[in-house]
């Protein structure tokens, strides 16, 4: 086969298995940001946690949240909401970063599937 056309094939094959990996470690990352609290569902976006900050420093204790399945949640204690929420996003946010770290640095077909 003809150098330039083979060399044309691996980085077509290589584009390709590069976005299907970043579109398999975001979906990875959106999984992540779930958590349960109280019997719901709950994605742990920076929108929630700076509502659930605005209302612990507006010294509620308690708040009624709605879900992601759009159902109301009683939190008993925003504070331990809180810490729970920031918890799974910063941990979510950190495995990401590393898992997407590693997937830059790849220069192969066989590196990237390795991730």
């Amino acid at each position: 086969m003809n150098p330039k056309l083979e060399k044309a094939f691996e980085v077509a094959n290589y584009m390709s298995t590069l976005a299907a990996q970043k579109h398999i470690l975001k979906e990875e990352y959106q999984q992540s940001l779930i958590f349960y609290h109280n019997g719901g569902t709950f994605t742990a976006t920076r929108e929630l946690i700076n509502f659930v900050k605005t209302l612990v420093d507006l010294d509620n204790s308690s708040y009624t949240l709605v879900d992601d399945n759009d159902i109301p949640i009683e939190i008993i204690d925003l504070a331990a909401f809180l810490e729970k929420s920031l918890s799974v996003y910063t941990f979510a946010v950190n495995g990401y970063f590393t898992r997407y770290s590693q997937l830059r640095k790849s220069k192969t077909v066989e590196s990237l599937m390795n991730i």
